[in-house]
């Protein structure tokens, strides 16, 4: 998909598009989980100006390995400060599969077929653009290293004894990070749970 230089302006839009509506979906769940700082902070709107971190998005179109602005949030507002960290960090991800399923309601009812053939009309080109992509969006945000959103899921699960452990991973995520993208075993990892999920939400799969 990154490879095609044809379809370049839909992955531009489809990741505008999913990348906004994970982040807003962390400001929402902050702010209803009485954070006022996402909303503070400009981040509780789908504006996409507000979320997109420029250096980010342009590292996700050469490299597949990027970012968005994270939301911040101020866990001292909550009233259970680790479950409710741990929904916010969930809401992004689950934000990104609703969005997978909702694209792929025309193929789900045979509207649209998937596969290359049906590909050639520029509107199943940009669907299967954003099944894709908030496929990986959601699967590589649940990876449980720092600081992904799967990281401060896992550490809301575990027991305090053994969250504190596992945080003393966290100055060395961004590193472990670097080295599953770099050395394509990120690929490795996300393509079979993101095709189970294109599967889930189309009746087919893409990849």
């Amino acid at each position: 998909m990154f490879g095609d230089v044809s379809l370049l302006p839909y992955v531009v839009v489809a990741l505008i598009v999913a990348a906004t509506v994970h982040e807003y979906a962390h400001a929402y769940v902050a702010d209803r989980l009485g954070d006022p700082t996402p909303r503070a902070q400009g981040r509780l709107t789908l504006n996409p100006l507000a979320h997109l971190d420029p250096v980010g998005a342009l590292l996700i179109l050469i490299f597949r390995f990027g970012w968005a602005k994270p939301v911040p949030i101020n866990p001292a507002n909550f009233t259970n400060w680790r479950r409710d960290t741990m929904l916010v960090a969930a809401a992004g991800p689950l934000a990104n599969i609703t969005l997978l399923f909702i694209v792929g309601i025309p193929y789900k009812l045979g509207l649209l077929d998937i596969g290359a053939a049906a590909a050639a009309m520029p509107i199943d080109r940009l669907l299967q653009v954003m099944l894709q992509i908030n496929a990986m969006l959601a699967v590589f945000n649940l990876i449980p290293i720092p600081p992904l959103d799967g990281s401060k899921i896992l550490m809301g699960l575990l027991p305090p004894a053994q969250a504190v452990t596992y945080a003393r991973l966290q100055p060395y995520g961004t590193w472990i990070l670097l080295l599953l993208v770099f050395t394509s075993a990120a690929s490795i990892v996300l393509v079979g749970p993101m095709q189970w999920l294109i599967e889930q939400a189309t009746g087919g799969g893409l990849m």
